[in-house]
């Protein structure tokens, strides 16, 4: 036996210069249970060291506290092969030709199949891993496939013969790897995928029409097959495009550590009234302390929604503002307000979400100009001057044209806001009126939460021209996620999100664009449903070949930017 030699083993591996150590993706697969042991074939962890990816090994322990550091020190995840499901936790009684199911496991890979969804990290399911995947994310299983197959689905040949075919989709992932229809591979099952669920589309079958491979239909980094890659010769593929989708994830989560991360523009106050509590996982609200910790997302502008009409408008908008702050005392530990952009990066250092304030109709002043005075000591960032109505400010992009643009109290409110630094949002304000409150206003205004008409004829979106003049006084356009906004016809996905933020870009440049969701206002589109997608889109911009500075300007550099500027003028006065 040779004397081990730990230098001349580093100098093999090229770790001669500093660093020594290059960032690889951590990709954690679920570990098999047996005797006592938790246990793994050695074709995942080798695989994955082919594909680039440093593999760590996950026992199946259904502690939740384990679970959640686990997923914020790994970069993707794969679900390994192993027995049957107990059919229980799917709400059914075992069948007669169930296998042996293994106790040790259901659980805690359901669970951490589900928390690492909902933190985006991505996944890849091998053989019982494709199955966990439809058991933890609204799919179903069959537990036993005999009567129904054609095929030997649990061929009793060596791991490495493949030994049936399966016919794979062309507008895949799969059809991407290998370039072709058709794919020899193993098979060791008698449980299979009877039913993908709405989060997964159908990617490969076999002649018998048993599911082989699913993957992601709301854009996320998922795929399940239900062979062992890792013993056959053509396998190596699914592990490259786990570690390259692990790779842009780990990026995508170390941009979001070093930026402020704000979307301009919820209203998930509207939903408060029914007894939210915003530090819960509630499924009637898009944003909530879980979803912005999934989605890594710091802050979010919540408004104040009036519509028309409302009585004592002023005293509608205090209310909901008070609603707010109780919430935020009530969770102080792990969310605060913030008024100014330096408020917002003092929140971050202290691992705090933030809530700015704003509000979304101008109604809320109740025509009187002093009250301006009284929003701006209340902390608002911004008045979005009308919503789908005239009002006594000015004309909206749905109204009758009752003013001709900004009303003469709007001409005073303008300026007013201007001398409190508070800023001019005129999302929903009609053409005329976009281009007199560009005019009055000396300060850059915004659009809160606006789209492209070029992309989407409506009235509420930006022309191209509109867009130029926008960003020519320096203002900021927030792409949103409103369908009726983004699409015509059809469903909106997050494509159509990047297409009007890339024409938006096209046509203002990167340094006048960002992000206001309209979550909770029907903002949400699949891909980018709520806030816990939010490192989503980061993933998918920097597929797109987008830099991290143009992703810290899109996602709260520029609107903060602005933010700054017109604040300028309240510091000065004090």
């Amino acid at each position: 036996m040779n004397q081990f030699d730990w230098q001349l083993q580093l100098a093999q591996k090229a770790y001669k210069k500093f660093p020594e150590a290059t960032k690889l993706p951590v990709i954690g697969i679920t570990g098999n249970y047996g005797d006592l042991i938790c246990k793994l074939a050695e074709g995942y962890y080798k695989s994955v060291v082919k594909a680039g990816g440093v593999p760590v090994i996950i026992p199946p322990v259904a502690d939740t506290d384990a679970i959640i550091n686990t997923l914020a020190n790994i970069d993707g995840l794969i679900l390994s092969g192993g027995g049957d499901y107990d059919p229980r936790y799917a709400g059914e009684e075992p069948h007669p030709k169930l296998g042996e199911v293994n106790a040790e496991r259901d659980l805690p890979e359901l669970l951490i199949t589900r928390l690492a969804y909902n933190r985006q990290i991505p996944i890849l399911g091998i053989c019982r891993g494709i199955q966990t995947l439809a058991m933890a994310l609204d799919g179903k299983v069959k537990q036993d496939i005999t009567d129904i197959t054609t095929i030997n689905h649990s061929q009793s040949e060596e791991r490495s013969i493949a030994t049936h075919q399966v016919t794979i989709e062309k507008d895949s992932i799969l059809y991407q790897l290998y370039d072709k229809a058709q794919l020899s591979v193993n098979s060791f099952h008698h449980q299979a995928v009877c039913d993908s669920g709405k989060r997964f589309r159908v990617t490969a079958t076999s002649e018998d029409g048993i599911i082989e491979a699913m993957e992601s239909c709301e854009f996320k980094s998922i795929m399940g097959v239900q062979w062992h890659p890792e013993c056959l010769d053509d396998g190596l593929p699914v592990f490259e495009w786990l570690v390259r989708e692990a790779a842009f994830f780990q990026e995508a989560r170390d941009i979001h550590y070093n930026m402020i991360t704000l979307d301009s523009h919820c209203d998930t106050p509207m939903f408060f009234p029914q007894g939210i509590d915003f530090s819960n996982r509630d499924d009637r609200i898009l944003v909530d302390l879980h979803k912005m910790a999934d989605g890594h997302q710091d802050a979010t502008i919540m408004v104040a929604y009036l519509p028309q009409p409302t009585e004592n408008p002023t005293a509608f908008a205090d209310k909901i503002f008070d609603k707010i702050e109780e919430i935020v005392s009530q969770h102080e530990d792990y969310i605060a307000l913030a008024d100014n952009p330096g408020l917002l990066y003092y929140n971050k250092a202290g691992n705090k979400k933030t809530i700015m304030l704003g509000i979304e109709n101008g109604i809320a002043l109740d025509g009187k100009l002093e009250n301006l005075k009284h929003f701006a000591e209340r902390g608002i960032v911004y008045i979005t001057l009308c919503h789908n109505g005239d009002n006594d400010i000015c004309d909206s992009a749905k109204g009758n044209q009752t003013h001709n643009g900004v009303s003469k109290f709007g001409k005073k409110v303008i300026k007013e806001m201007n001398k409190l630094g508070i800023m001019v949002d005129l999302s929903h304000a009609s053409e005329k009126s976009f281009y007199d409150a560009l005019k009055i206003s000396k300060m850059p205004i915004v659009c809160s939460h606006s789209s492209c008409r070029a992309l989407c004829d409506h009235p509420r979106n930006l022309t191209d021209d509109q867009m130029r003049a926008l960003a020519q006084k320096g203002g900021v356009m927030q792409i949103t996620l409103y369908h009726g906004f983004l699409r015509s016809e059809g469903e909106a996905t997050v494509e159509d999100v990047l297409a009007h933020l890339e024409h938006a870009i096209e046509v203002m440049g990167i340094d006048h664009v960002g992000i206001g969701t309209d979550f909770d206002g029907d903002g949400g589109v699949r891909g980018f449903a709520d806030a816990s997608e939010v490192i989503n889109f980061t993933r998918l911009l920097l597929k797109r070949g987008y830099s991290p500075n143009d992703i810290y300007k899109i996602w709260g550099m520029n609107f903060l930017g602005l933010m700054g500027e017109v604040q300028s003028v309240k510091l000065k006065s004090w």
